[in-house]
């Protein structure tokens, strides 16, 4: 079973909860800023993600950092499950399914669009439009800017790729010739 699909059970089990309760932004934020903490600190990642350190000084440091951070019940309590079950090294993964999941739920999906220059404004309402016409939901949309790809857009709507980029016709052109 992949992580993927493992990380999609643990954050719709979180859903259920925070969603009963109402805490979800704050649920959210805290167990970004735990994985903050966790991905910056190349030590801590390393303690927890390795097989060989005993599980109760994973489950000691564990419980330091969440006396040093305060987090809600809920956030505390999920983190120590996935410590139980080996899985806390991968809370980036189980992050982004949680978002992925409470945006699913509210109707709502993010795109990652990258191009070579910002766009302007109205370029971006424009692309909002034609992506919520086409998923049928409230597109929240999130840029990067890559100036290799030349020119075009490249979309990622959850794992689909749209490659509108320069870079990528020029590409296929130039396959084109090669088989000519």
């Amino acid at each position: 079973m992949s992580i993927e699909t493992i990380a999609r059970r643990y954050a719709n089990a979180l859903a259920d909860v925070v969603t009963k309760t109402g805490e979800t932004s704050v649920i959210q934020d805290e167990l970004k800023q735990f994985e903050r903490i966790m991905f910056e600190n190349k030590n801590l990642h390393a303690v927890f993600s390795n097989p060989a350190v005993p599980s109760n000084q994973k489950s000691n440091l564990l419980e330091t950092l969440l006396q040093k951070t305060q987090p809600k019940k809920t956030t505390a309590n999920f983190l120590r499950v996935l410590l139980q079950n080996h899985r806390l090294d991968n809370l980036n993964v189980v992050n982004n399914s949680f978002a992925n999941l409470l945006e699913e739920r509210a109707g709502l999906v993010s795109a990652e669009i990258t191009t070579a220059q910002p766009l302007a404004a109205e370029q971006q309402t424009a692309l909002r439009q034609k992506l919520e016409q086409s998923t049928g939901k409230k597109v929240v949309l999130n840029f990067k800017i890559d100036e290799s790809i030349i020119g075009g857009v490249l979309t990622r709507i959850g794992s689909t790729l749209y490659d509108g980029s320069v870079k990528n016709q020029l590409s296929q052109l130039k396959q084109e010739i090669i088989k000519a």
